[in-house]
């Protein structure tokens, strides 16, 4: 049976993630906006009430919350400002590749520090010159002579948080030749080798840190080798099977907001005699809005709930993280004409919606990348898999 209905420690979680979004991060969301603030205190207080690392699993100290969990916490907390939650949520992108490919020491070492204080840790993928085109990243890790030890050098860009990470999961080359099949991951801690070049200044989600992080013969103990040597693209690849449906989420919190903003103004706003949500022009976009907000959000858990289920979700998480993206752009957009002139004005708030809904449609794959994906799944389709349980 088909069922989104929320259990009551679902709903209670909703609650508190509402409730912390509207208490804590929306009062101060448009003055982090303005001046590219850090929520410092923020995150410590979400760190603290058990809204942070909500997907490390219980035996590395973690709440072991399952992905439908994550969805609906991170909806909410985008509600209150996307940038926010992408400066509290970049550690849930960080782990998964350690919780995937990381030895049982590694990977309760690193959970158990990201528990125990509000430490950070950052993904890097993404290079100057290889963006959507993995395989042409530079960045190289050479293994010393009596194999105990890896040598990372080269620069990654875009990175979240990566000015205040204590942890970097990087991607490099370990077969500069062999394209896609010859990418490790490494789990890489700060030290002196680390250099933060660049700290981005971003059109929107300007409460996140963006930085560009250069590693200068940065060694790397072998241990910390997340996965097989070389197997590195296939480890990114099942990560963003993963955290696309949490991406779908922020973009469905993004248009909600907008949508209620837009909502409200246009029975407040009178044109003509009579408030503009009477007009049929006005209600038509409301309409579409809502309609939009509503298949984002069942999308989104659906691609959650088959990774819940033990199942391959790779179309579903694209399908999600499109058209939610895209929607999230389409609904902050309509949100501003609703408004009208003041909506191109920033005391206004929908301006920051629009400004923070365009990097949904670029970050952890473009909307252009899911489309190529939902392509290729669509033209050469697989078996519909059973759960993992059921064939282990």
């Amino acid at each position: 049976m088909v069922d989104f209905t929320l259990t009551d420690e679902q709903k209670n979680l909703r609650e508190l993630a509402h409730d912390f979004a509207a208490r804590e991060i929306r009062p101060v969301a448009w003055e982090l906006d303005r001046d590219g603030g850090w929520p410092q205190a923020i995150i410590d207080k979400a760190h603290e009430v058990g809204l942070m690392n909500t997907h490390l699993p219980e035996e590395y100290g973690g709440p072991g919350l399952n992905y439908l969990d994550g969805c609906i916490i991170e909806e909410e907390l985008s509600w209150g400002c996307s940038g926010v939650q992408t400066s509290l949520g970049a550690n849930g992108l960080a782990a998964a590749p350690v919780m995937l490919g990381g030895s049982e020491e590694v990977k309760r070492e690193f959970g158990e520090e990201l528990v125990a204080e509000p430490k950070l840790a950052s993904f890097c993928l993404t290079e100057p010159d290889a963006g959507s085109d993995v395989s042409g990243m530079r960045t190289r890790a050479v293994r010393s002579a009596g194999g105990d030890t890896y040598v990372l050098n080269g620069s990654k860009c875009f990175i979240t948080n990566g000015s205040y990470a204590d942890f970097f999961v990087v991607y490099a080359k370990t077969d500069p030749e062999a394209g896609h099949r010859g990418i490790s991951a490494f789990l890489v801690r700060k030290d002196d080798t680390v250099i933060v070049d660049k700290k981005e200044d971003k059109m929107g989600q300007r409460a996140s840190n963006t930085a560009t992080i250069t590693f200068n013969d940065t060694e790397v103990d072998a241990r910390y080798l997340l996965g097989e040597e070389n197997k590195g693209f296939k480890l990114a690849m099942m990560v963003l099977d993963r955290t696309r449906p949490g991406v779908a989420a922020m973009a469905t919190g993004i248009a909600r907001a907008a949508f209620e903003f837009a909502t409200e103004y246009s029975k407040e706003r009178v044109q003509f005699g009579v408030p503009i949500a009477m007009h049929q022009a006005i209600q038509f976009m409301i309409a579409d809005m809502a309609t939009k907000v509503h298949l984002s959000r069942l999308a989104t858990w659906n691609s959650a709930v088959l990774l819940d289920q033990g199942r391959r979700n790779t179309l579903e998480s694209s399908h999600a993280k499109r058209f939610a993206a895209d929607s999230a752009m389409e609904v902050a957009t309509d949100a501003v004409q609703v408004y009208g002139g003041y909506g191109f004005i920033k005391d206004y708030p929908v301006e920051k919606l629009m400004r923070d809904a365009k990097i949904m449609q670029l970050y952890e794959g473009t909307s252009q990348i899911q489309r190529l994906v939902i392509a290729r799944e669509t033209l050469l389709p697989r078996r519909i898999e059973e759960p993992a349980a059921a064939t282990a």
